[in-house]
Formats: structure tokens, sequence, C-alpha cells
């Protein structure tokens, strides 16, 4: 056998064998890496360029020591399993770099990260002004996560004491030009239903969509192959009056959920002054 067609042959096997050991090993080992993993994956890697280009005869002792490597890989994960000591042993511990507000220096030079370096970390974070964070903390993984103080926390709905009902992931329905009949099932849709929203935004052929997606409040998002036309979203009548009735159902709920009089009194009179509106502009609205 040629040499050329050996070494070809060769490389499919490494890479095939490559691929089925780094799903064996799971999505840890193209993740955030530890300091085994890293290792792990560098030997790994080299084993099977080994394997692929060398001419000796007995080049199938590497697929052997990938084996091993695997095995081991797969054994140091289960013992990081099964005990928290091993964990901190393998992993090692997370290191607190700002506690209180306060930057721990000492803790800086045990990791060797230098002032920039933090400083960098944090606005990777969202986050520029190290007298805005709380707390920061080095993961086993190298990563900075970061909790700033209250009074920098986006204000969220829950600070207000105010309920929100859950909302659902979007679903595609094209991609690629291609209609997804489980997102459609799961609607309780078919293509001819998605066809005539296409139809209504302009769009005459399904493959001519790059992507359409649908939120839980059932609006179509439609992205073209071609990105020189651009869709227009239609606002009708009908989705005019869902979102007026969408507004006074949350006003009744932010009534409901507060303690406070004062404001349950505005939100009740909100919702009552809606529902005028929506009653006048009914019939002009379902037309």
């Amino acid at each position: 056998m040629p040499q050329w067609l050996e070494i070809t042959l060769r490389t499919l096997v490494a890479v095939v064998t490559l691929f089925i050991l780094t799903k064996l090993l799971g999505k840890r080992q193209v993740s955030q890496l530890s300091v085994f993993e890293y290792i792990t994956g560098i030997t790994i890697g080299s084993l099977a360029a080994y394997v692929s280009l060398d001419l000796e005869d007995n080049w199938f002792l590497g697929l052997v020591s990938l084996g091993v490597w695997t095995a081991v890989s797969l054994g140091i994960e289960f013992l990081q399993l099964k005990s928290k000591t091993m964990r901190n042993i393998i992993d090692g511990k997370a290191t607190v770099l700002i506690k209180d507000g306060k930057i721990l220096e000492d803790n800086l030079k045990k990791e060797r990260i230098t002032s920039d370096e933090l400083l960098e970390l944090l606005r990777k974070k969202n986050v520029f002004r190290a007298a805005d964070v709380e707390f920061a903390i080095m993961e086993t993984s190298g990563e900075v996560n970061v909790m700033p103080k209250l009074e920098h926390t986006p204000l969220t709905p829950s600070h207000l004491g105010v309920k929100v009902a859950p909302e659902k992931e979007p679903l595609a329905l094209i991609i690629d030009g291609q209609v997804l009949e489980q997102p459609l099932i799961a609607l309780g849709r078919d293509e001819t239903w998605l066809e005539e929203e296409l139809a209504k935004l302009g769009v005459t052929d399904t493959k001519d969509v790059f992507l359409a997606q649908i939120d839980s409040y059932g609006k179509l998002y439609v992205d073209l192959m071609n990105d020189q036309i651009k869709v227009t979203m239609p606002q009708t009548e009908a989705e005019a009056l869902a979102k007026l009735k969408k507004c006074e159902a949350d006003l009744e709920l932010f009534s409901l959920s507060t303690q406070n009089e004062e404001a349950k009194s505005m939100y009740e009179q909100c919702s009552k002054t809606l529902q005028t509106i929506i009653t006048d502009l009914r019939p002009y609205l379902i037309r």
C-alpha cells in the first residue's frame, strides 16, 4: 500500500477515534477545562497525530494509549463525582478576589493576577468600576463571576414585589429554508397556517426564509436569505387588540400583587381606564 494512502487511512481512523472518545468524555472536554482536562486534551491530540503519521509497524499502539487516557479521564471524573476531597485535589478550589467590596491582594498574588488583568476580567462581566463590586470569585475553570453591590444591581420585577407570568422559549419554525414539523405540532399548527402567515409578510416560498421564529405571544419573526430584502412585520388590528388586552391583564396582575394601597389604587384605575378604551376601540379593531 502506498504511504500516502496508508497515512490517509490512519488519519481517518484517528479522527473517528478521537471524535468517539471526545463524545465519550462528555461536554466538559469542549467547555471550560480543568487542569487535568487541559492536559488530557493536549495528550490525546498528540497521540492522534502520532497514530496518523507514524510509519512504523507498531502505530496501532497509539490507539491503545488513547484508550488508556480515556479510561483514566473517565476514572478521574468518577472520583470527582463521588468525592469532594478528590475534586479539591484535582480541580482545586475557587478563589475569592473581592469580598465586601475589598480587593484581596494576597489572593490576586496567589493566582498571579495583576490589577490590570482583574479590571479586564471585571469588564468582561460588564463591570467597569471595581467600586461597584460586592463579591468576585475566580472559579476552578479560571472564569471570574461577579456580584455587583445592591445599589448597582439592575431593577427587576421581584424588587418591586411584582409577579410576572412565565414566558416560554421562542420556537424556530424554519431554519435554512427547511420547515420544522415538531415545533408546528407543538403549537397545534400546520404548514398551511405557516404559509398563510408568511404570505401576510409578502413571503411566497419557505425556501427563501433563513430563519422563522415565533415567541410565546404568537409574534412571528422572519429573516430572509436575501439580506437586501427587509421584512416589515405588520401591526394588524387583531394584534393591536391583543396587546391592549394583555396590558389590561398585566395592570390587574400588578394590582393584585402589590401590598402598597396607593399603588394598588393606581393600577386599578389604569386598568379601568384601559378597559374603557378597549371597549370603545373594539368595533374598529375587529372589522
